[in-house]
């Protein structure tokens, strides 16, 4: 499992983390901007050696030391640690000869729809090994679904839509493993991400892999919903890399990987809130499903979904979770593990350190609780421009706010005046 990392010369700040992972489930937050991406990518870089799609961490210019400095578990007891250094006049991060290969497969999601997979059994560390084994998959959205090539024409993924219905015909135990992952990643009830028959799209003679719907059709995957269709790539592309793996041990006499480790980014990118609160802890479940042995499973995810953390609370185990959070400090981006604490619900969250919203509200609606609020406060010097008075605050509450809101109590004291319903107020 990945330990630590520590930046310096390099990223949203002049010295960046370090961040102490923890075993199973690492959560980060921040606001757009702040480097929760480039975490991740630092992450897997870290983890494999290689740079999710093909894009290397750069420092700035005129920067004269720059260090990624990572721990991992290795496969025998005791961890390793190693400081990397740019060299500018090469343009490459230098790495450890003789550097153990972690232990466990890693899977990389990207938001816009990449993929990254990296296995020790097929991947190479050393820059002296054979040539033929590539240094990591990289898959373009596109590749995803049509197939992944190297050099020389090798061929090393189908895509998703040649193997689903390959493996649906042909009844592999690789179907039966989809279908699993499928059924773990997907929300209860009505909402189960179900294979239906193969389909055809017009008079194209590719048959295509379907879900059945809730509503009882059989709709053609590349036809699903965008949220629909991520997590049934993520599921593809896992039992994908699992079998891939297990084949190239078969093959090559090495021993299967101890652990495996999902990076996502932006982990409820697409999902409906009820899908929202289940994906995580799904995913600490599905190498379970998937191999029927717990296979330890440390996560790494970003969000900006207050959902994913409340859906955290019954599962979170301070002894191997952590949240982070990236907040800006004296114009620099700073990484720190936030106390857990649970908030109980959505709005509590929204409005806690790690989101640090004033109010769960628009934006209006914040501006004119807080101009009431000073206003009852006595502090009326600094009240914003058209909320200068009781009665454009009065005013402004009453377009923003529901006949039923708990700030209602607090302001009529104020001023007497009784709130009117509206469209849509909650009427006990």
């Amino acid at each position: 499992m990945l330990k630590s990392l520590v930046l310096e010369g390099v990223g949203p700040a002049a010295v960046f983390g370090p961040v102490a992972f923890a075993p199973r489930l690492n959560v980060i937050t921040g606001d757009n901007g702040l480097g929760k991406s480039f975490l991740l990518d630092i992450a897997w870089w870290a983890l494999t050696l290689t740079w999710a799609r093909d894009m290397p961490a750069v420092p700035p210019p005129g920067c004269k030391k720059s260090c990624i400095t990572y721990a991992y578990s290795k496969a025998t007891p005791g961890d390793f640690e190693e400081s990397s250094l740019f060299n500018r006049s090469e343009q490459l991060w230098s790495t450890k000869q003789g550097r153990p290969p972690i232990p466990g497969v890693v899977i990389y999601a990207g938001v816009d729809g990449s993929f990254s997979a990296w296995d020790p059994a097929r991947n190479y560390w050393q820059s002296n090994e054979a040539a033929e084994r590539p240094r990591g998959f990289n898959f373009t959205p596109e590749q995803v679904w049509h197939g992944l090539e190297g050099p020389n024409g090798i061929r090393y993924c189908n895509g998703l839509i040649h193997d689903w219905v390959l493996w649906q015909k042909g009844q592999d135990p690789a179907f039966a493993d989809l279908i699993k992952v499928l059924d773990t990643l997907s929300p209860s009830g009505n909402e189960k991400l179900e294979p239906g028959p193969p389909v055809r799209l017009g008079l194209d003679v590719k048959d295509y892999p379907s879900l059945r719907m809730p509503y009882g059709q059989h709709v053609a995957l590349v036809h699903a919903s965008a949220g629909m269709r991520r997590i049934a790539a993520l599921a593809y592309l896992l039992v994908w890399t699992w079998r891939e793996h297990l084949l190239a041990c078969e093959q090559t006499g090495r021993k299967q990987a101890k652990e495996i480790i999902f990076l996502i980014d932006e982990i409820e990118c697409h999902l409906h809130p009820q899908w929202q609160r289940r994906v995580v802890p799904a995913l600490l479940r599905v190498m379970q499903a998937l191999t029927g042995k717990k296979v330890p499973v440390q996560l790494i995810v970003a969000t900006h979904s207050p959902l994913v953390l409340a859906s955290l609370e019954p599962e979170f185990d301070e002894e191997q979770d952590a949240v982070f959070n990236i907040a800006l400090q004296d114009g620099q981006a700073m990484v720190a593990a936030e106390p857990w604490a649970k908030q109980g619900d959505v709005v509590n969250w929204l409005v806690s350190d790690a989101f640090g919203l004033q109010q769960a509200r628009s934006v209006e609606a914040e501006q004119a609780i807080e101009a009431a609020e000073a206003w009852m406060r006595g502090d009326k010097a600094g009240l914003p421009d058209g909320l200068k008075t009781q009665a454009a605050i009065d005013k402004a509450l009453r377009k923003v706010l529901p006949g039923h809101d708990d700030f209602w109590p607090r302001w009529l004291v104020e001023t007497g005046k009784v709130p009117s319903r509206r469209i849509g107020a909650r009427h006990d």
